[in-house]
C-alpha cells in the first residue's frame, strides 16, 4: 500500500513540475535576486547550516539579505512573522519555529528572517520595507511558485535518497531525475562515509554538468545553555552524558558526538521540530540519572525551545557548522 501511495505521490509531483515548466502554473519574480537552498528528501540533510553560510557570505559582500522560510512547528502558520529585522530578534521560538529562530540568532547583523507560508507575498513586503537585494529561500527546491536565480540542493551522504522511494514509502519528495533542475549540489556529511564515488556517479548520470561540492560537519563550540561562556571539547568530553535532539536525522548528531569522543551513556530522539514540555525534561533527566550521566547535550535548534522550562541538570549546547571543500568555487557560483 505504501509503495502504491508513493507511486501516486511521485506522479503528482512530476505532473506539478511539468505544469510549472509549461507555464500552466505561474511562478513569480521576487523583485530581487533569489537563491534557493533545498533538498530532494524529507528530513534533515544539513540544510540549515548552508542557509546560514550563504546568507553570511552575501551579507559580507554588501547584500541586504532576507531569509524566507515557512517556519515549521510555529504556533500559527497562517501569520507572517518577522523573526528578525537583522538588528534584533522580535519574537519567541514558539511564534517563529525552531529553525527560523536559530537562523535569526546566528545571523544578527547580517540577515532579516521572515516566516511565511506565502513566500512570494512575503518577498514583496520585505523588499518594500527593508530594501532587500537578495532573498534566500529556506527549503525552496519544491516551492516553485517563487522564481529563483540559483537552485542549490543538499544531499545527505549518509542517506542520499531515503531508500529510493517516494513519500510515504520512502523519503523522496520527488523523483531523483528532478535533480536536473538544480544549479549546484552540496553533499553534506561527506566525512561520515568512506566512499562518495557511487553517489557522485548517480548525480552525474542525472545531470553530467552540474557542479558538485562536498561538505563536512564539525563542532565549533560547546556552551552551557544558560551561560554565554564557551567550553572546550576537552572540558565536556570527560563527562558522561545523555544526548537528545528532535531532528530529521538524529543519528547523525550522535555519530558526530561519538566521532569527537564524547562519552554518551544514553541518547533520546524526538520528532523533528518537537516542542518540549516539562514532562519531557523530567523524563530526560530521569534517563540521565539512571545511566549515570553527569550532563545533558543537545543541538542549538533544540536549545531554543528550552528557555521556559525548569532544568535541574547541567545542559550543554553543541554548536555545529560545516566546511565546504571548494569554498572559492561555491562562493563564485553565489
Amino acid at each position: 500500500m505504501l509503495s502504491l501511495l508513493g507511486q501516486i505521490y511521485g506522479a503528482i509531483a512530476s505532473l506539478r513540475n511539468r505544469f510549472y515548466e509549461s507555464d500552466v502554473f505561474e511562478s513569480y519574480d521576487l523583485g530581487s535576486r533569489a537563491i534557493s537552498i533545498g533538498n530532494i528528501t524529507a528530513g534533515g540533510t544539513g540544510k540549515t547550516p548552508l542557509v546560514a553560510y550563504v546568507a553570511k557570505v552575501l551579507a559580507e559582500r554588501g547584500e541586504t539579505v532576507c531569509i524566507l522560510t515557512r517556519g515549521y512547528g510555529r504556533e500559527d502558520t497562517s501569520k507572517r512573522v518577522v523573526v528578525s529585522d537583522a538588528v534584533q530578534i522580535l519574537v519567541t521560538p514558539r511564534e517563529s519555529g525552531d529553525e527560523p529562530y536559530e537562523l535569526a540568532k546566528k545571523l544578527l547583523g547580517k540577515a532579516i528572517v521572515i516566516a511565511d507560508a506565502d513566500r512570494v507575498s512575503a518577498a514583496i513586503w520585505a523588499k518594500r520595507n527593508y530594501g532587500v537585494t537578495t532573498f534566500v529561500l529556506d527549503d525552496g527546491f519544491q516551492h516553485r511558485r517563487a522564481r529563483r536565480d540559483l537552485d542549490v540542493v543538499c544531499i545527505d551522504a549518509t542517506d542520499p535518497f531515503g531508500g529510493g522511494k517516494m513519500l510515504p514509502a520512502g523519503r523522496l519528495r520527488e523523483p531523483i531525475a528532478n535533480l536536473k533542475r538544480a544549479d549546484a549540489i552540496v553533499i553534506t556529511r561527506a566525512d561520515q562515509v568512506e566512499d562518495l564515488s557511487d553517489l557522485k556517479s548517480k548525480i552525474s548520470h542525472v545531470s553530467p554538468d552540474i557542479p558538485v561540492f562536498t561538505a563536512k560537519t564539525r563542532i565549533v563550540e560547546v556552551r552551557e545553555l544558560h551561560s554565554p561562556d564557551d567550553r572546550s571539547l576537552e572540558q565536556v568530553n570527560g563527562s558522561r552524558s545523555l544526548a537528545f535532539c528532535g531532528l530529521g536525522n538524529p543519528k547523525n548528531f550522535y555519530t558526530l558526538l561519538r566521532r569527537n569522543e564524547f562519552d554518551l551513556a544514553e541518547t533520546a530522539s524526538f520528532r523533528d521540530h518537537h516542542r518540549y514540555s516539562q514532562e519531557d525534561i523530567l523524563e530526560l533527566e530521569k534517563q540521565a540519572r539512571a545511566s549515570n550521566a553527569e550532563i545533558i547535550l543537545t543541538t542549538a535548534k533544540d536549545a531554543v525551545k528550552l528557555s521556559d522550562l525548569d532544568l535541574e541538570m547541567p545542559y550543554y549546547v553543541v554548536e555545529i557548522d560545516f566546511e565546504i571543500d571548494d569554498t572559492d568555487g561555491f562562493e563564485q557560483i553565489l
